[in-house]
């Protein structure tokens, strides 16, 4: 079955449950799903019941489809993610932003935890993307494009919205929340990174890395979704002098305390920009 046709059938499956049409899609990262309790749900569906679904196995990932209203937006929410890392082809981790854009979306809210390459930044920090440096070794828009769901060559000069970003500083401003706008370095991971390649990310111009994200915003930017990335600094990786051993329960830890100001961020986001 073509790409086109899973999506058509997953969108298929959704609709026999709700008529519900969004119109901004959210991915909640690590540590990061709290925002998720928020919305007044319409529809929730589990990951495993959706066809050509993946399935989530990460730690505080909980799975689910989530269709309803948030700060008086109609949104749907990938409550938990998919990881290159995980096994899946970079088709499977991007497909839920492909059917996300099929219900209606023309806004993608994308969220994650992150390490921080920048001397500046601080456990806990938020982080407003401007642009990515991709070094994941395969590309979900690799193979036979389909002009259904985008065009074969995406430019990327204009892939993040500045203007999003500046509100999303302002409103950090206000709340004393540091706050910053950068640029993220993608891996496959799963390991964390060695200390020499922190420094290569750092003069390389990153200032956080991670080990998602840049795939979705690939598909994102493919489709024509206006796309909004923000990180979570999860731990101090520069200068070197820095670094310590980390351990997932450090990462949730400090992201999950730091996801409030995140949740505030968003929903005002939610309510000031169409």
């Amino acid at each position: 079955m073509q790409l086109y046709d899973q999506i058509q059938e997953t969108v298929a499956f959704i609709r026999k449950h709700t008529d519900f049409a969004p119109e901004v899609g959210i991915i909640l990262g690590t540590g990061l799903g709290n925002l998720a309790a928020d919305i007044e749900v319409v529809c929730e569906l589990n990951y495993a019941d959706l066809p050509h679904f993946a399935a989530a196995t990460v730690e505080s990932h909980s799975g689910k489809l989530l269709l309803g209203n948030l700060c008086g937006r109609k949104v749907v929410c990938m409550a938990g993610r998919f990881h290159y890392y995980e096994g899946y082809t970079m088709q499977q981790v991007t497909f839920p932003v492909r059917v996300m854009k099929f219900l209606g979306i023309e806004r993608i809210i994308i969220s994650n935890a992150a390490g921080g390459t920048n001397s500046f930044y601080e456990n806990g920090d938020l982080v407003f993307i401007s642009d990515h440096i991709n070094a994941h070794h395969e590309n979900p828009l690799r193979g036979a494009n389909d002009e259904r769901l985008g065009p074969r060559f995406p430019d990327l000069l204009h892939t993040y919205d500045m203007q999003v970003n500046s509100i999303a500083l302002d409103i950090c401003r206000r709340q004393g929340f540091r706050a910053h706008e950068g640029v993220y370095y993608g891996l496959p991971g799963p390991n964390l990174e060695t200390p020499s390649e922190y420094k290569m990310i750092n003069t390389l111009g990153g200032d956080v890395v991670g080990m998602s994200t840049i795939p979705e915003v690939l598909v994102a930017k493919h489709s024509g979704l206006r796309i909004t990335v923000a990180s979570v600094v999860s731990n101090k990786c520069f200068p070197l002098d820095n670094l310590t051993e980390t351990t997932i329960e450090e990462v949730i830890e400090v992201v999950t305390k730091a996801g409030e100001k995140l949740r505030t961020v968003v929903k005002e986001l939610l309510g000031s920009v169409r």
